[in-house]
């Protein structure tokens, strides 16, 4: 079942948002040549419980940090550690916070310096398929235009979309109903409204769509090694449209 949310069970929502942003937009400043994951995940920690927030991936089924940060080939959970960033890496920051009992879900990657053309455009091409599946949350359309916005625009691009990993509903939960792929056709599944939320998010690789898990349990990397994206926020069906609750890319 998918839970709808209430006009002010939303606010609440948007407010773990709002610290969600903060604390992305702060990682995306200090990702540097020369830091390290494990400061960065000190950091987030340090001031999600600043702000009164928990860093909702820390213990979750084990998870031992407070952000997912994977750098590279490495598609998304990545636990953060001794990785020490380089010129011209890529790291891929996935951030969740609770708030007096809700939670917000997002993710960015982020240049580390000057990339090259192709990773580039991995990175543009991944973040404007976010923005026009989260332009889909409209009451009345249905759960596959967000898919199919998605691997429209990454395939038409030349990319693989990753069909194992998928987006989900949240709330009071960091994971509920219903699923989100990334790829199929539009018109298809649920009805979309007012008050659904979900975690949109692509996870993107420049070569194949294969992946494989490393021996840690979390670390997913491309199975070719090629450079993978990840970009995610948390959108709210409105009836004035989408309500993105985690504006990580605003000013």
């Amino acid at each position: 079942m998918i839970v709808r949310k209430t006009d002010e069970q939303l606010d609440s929502m948007a407010a773990a948002g709002a610290v969600h942003a903060r604390c992305m937009q702060m990682i995306q400043k200090k990702a540097r040549a020369g830091i390290t994951t494990a400061e960065l995940d000190e950091v987030a920690e340090k001031f999600i419980r600043s702000q009164g927030g928990v860093p909702t991936f820390k213990g979750f089924r084990g998870f031992p940090g407070s952000i997912c940060a994977s750098p590279n080939s490495m598609v998304v959970h990545g636990i953060p550690g001794p990785y020490t960033l380089e010129k011209g890496d890529i790291l891929s920051v996935d951030i969740g916070v609770t708030l007096d009992g809700w939670v917000a879900d997002g993710a960015s990657t982020v240049a580390v310096g000057q990339i090259d053309e192709t990773t580039r455009k991995l990175l543009d091409v991944t973040k404007e398929s976010l923005d026009l599946a989260a332009a889909k949350v409209v009451p009345g359309n249905r759960l596959g235009d967000i898919s199919n916005a998605v691997q429209t625009h990454v395939e038409d691009n030349g990319f693989s979309i990753i069909r194992t990993l998928v987006g989900h509903g949240i709330g009071e939960n960091m994971h509920e109903e219903p699923q989100i792929p990334n790829f199929g056709p539009a018109g298809k599944g649920p009805e979309i409204e007012t008050g659904m939320v979900f975690a949109i998010e692509p996870m993107v690789n420049v070569g194949g769509p294969e992946i494989y898990m490393d021996d840690d349990g979390w670390s997913v990397y491309s199975e070719d090694g090629s450079m993978a994206a990840h970009f995610e926020y948390t959108v709210a069906a409105t009836e004035n449209g989408p309500r993105i609750l985690t504006p990580w890319d605003e000013a």
